[in-house]
């Protein structure tokens, strides 16, 4: 199996390079520390199994993920993070990703994880899930007023700033307001993940794909 690790932790990277040397039947073929490098990589090396970290410098690898999927990569991708919160992991299942798992988690474990995601099954940490569960008992667009809730659906139906102040009639100064008062509530950094979890509550289906 081909792999490629997208990590901006040059000791995650090595260290899981190093735990995948140790099998034979998989193979590190490529390594970026951040989401532009790992898409040149994934483009160039067209690997089997990406394997993504959340956090990077320029962005998150969900949006790596979105823009591969988007380019018709064929390759699979696992989630490899520090944490899970409920809203990543939201967002995470709503790509589609094959699995998610945590970097605190055993060498054996995380092979599991390879080999079974680059399979093309699924693989979710337990522990990972027990979070998604307790994030559903409460959706955290309950947090948003009815006008945030307005802005949200069409960004996540991928409208312009200036397609949703038209739609509600309001100003696109006003718009902005309401996405960076959202975006705080939300605890999501940019309006691409906003997107994404507006769209994994429902939301958003004026148009069938998310587009910015």
């Amino acid at each position: 199996m081909r792999i490629v690790i997208v990590d901006d932790h040059p000791v995650v990277r090595n260290g899981l390079k190093q735990t995948i040397a140790l099998e034979t039947d998989l193979d590190v073929i490529g390594s970026a520390a951040s989401c532009e490098e790992g898409l040149k990589e994934i483009e160039a090396k067209n690997p089997d199994l990406v394997v993504v970290d959340l956090k990077m410098p320029d962005g998150s690898g969900l949006e790596l993920v979105q823009r591969c999927k988007k380019m018709n990569l064929s390759c699979y991708f696992l989630v490899l993070t520090a944490h899970g919160s409920p809203h990543e992991i939201t967002q995470a299942l709503s790509l589609k990703v094959g699995g998610y798992i945590l970097k605190e988690s055993l060498p054996e474990e995380i092979i599991e994880a390879i080999r079974r995601v680059g399979k093309g099954r699924r693989y979710f940490d337990p522990e990972v899930m027990e979070s998604a569960i307790k994030g559903r008992e409460e959706s955290p667009l309950q947090r948003l007023t009815a006008r945030e809730l307005e802005v949200l659906d069409a960004v996540s139906a991928g409208l312009s700033n200036s397609a949703i102040a038209g739609k509600l009639h309001i100003s696109e100064k006003t718009v902005k307001k309401h996405i960076s008062n959202l975006l705080a509530k939300l605890e999501v950094e940019d309006r691409i993940q906003a997107a994404l979890l507006g769209f994994s509550e429902g939301m958003g289906k004026e148009r069938p794909e998310i587009t910015f």
